[in-house]
């Protein structure tokens, strides 16, 4: 069984705006890291969306992009991607597959069918799945921004507090920390 890990973007106060912080060679290639190391992308919808509208014409060329990005969208086309959706079920993207029915049912069956592991990458989806226990690490790229809006990080609550054990925590050049969790027993 692989680990399903919680990856994102987050401002210092905790915004998850992905036009918020910094989008460079260097933050890319963390991603890229991350998918090579994964076996599968989990999203939901309005993430799934935003993705579509963009990476796959980066990597057909279609968009002018640097090196570091198009090396992502090139991986990013050829990985599985996961898209969890109550009110969308045609998903046209290379490699992408509608997990339908109960979430905890299909999101542990996908775990249990990827012993690379799944990232999931979308802030409503990782806060209904760390609801139900199904997230247990988190790598987060911490960007030295206050960003002073929203959408924030589990903006959506939980029922109790979550007890994390630092795994690492590493400076990136350009100011931003990677910060790599897992779920304290």
């Amino acid at each position: 069984m692989g680990l399903l890990t919680f990856s994102i973007n987050v401002t210092v106060d905790g915004c998850v705006d992905h036009q918020e912080g910094i989008a460079d060679d260097e933050t890319h290639a963390f991603f890229t890291r991350l998918l090579d190391e994964s076996g599968a992308m989990l999203w939901g919808r309005v993430t799934y969306e935003m993705m579509e509208s963009y990476w796959p014409a980066v990597a057909r060329g279609d968009v002018e992009a640097p090196p570091a990005l198009r090396e992502w969208a090139v991986k990013l086309e050829a990985q599985p991607k996961y898209v969890v959706s109550s009110t969308r079920t045609d998903f046209p993207w290379t490699n992408s597959h509608h997990i339908t029915g109960d979430l905890r049912e299909g999101v542990q069956k996908l775990k249990d069918a990827t012993p690379d592991g799944v990232l999931v990458g979308s802030g409503k989806l990782a806060t209904e799945l760390d609801r139900l226990g199904l997230i247990d690490e988190y790598k987060l790229l911490v960007h030295p921004v206050i960003a002073g809006h929203g959408p924030t990080l589990y903006q959506g609550g939980l029922p109790a507090t979550r007890r994390l054990e630092l795994l690492s925590a590493e400076p990136l050049s350009n100011g931003v920390m990677s910060m790599h969790y897992r779920r304290a027993s």
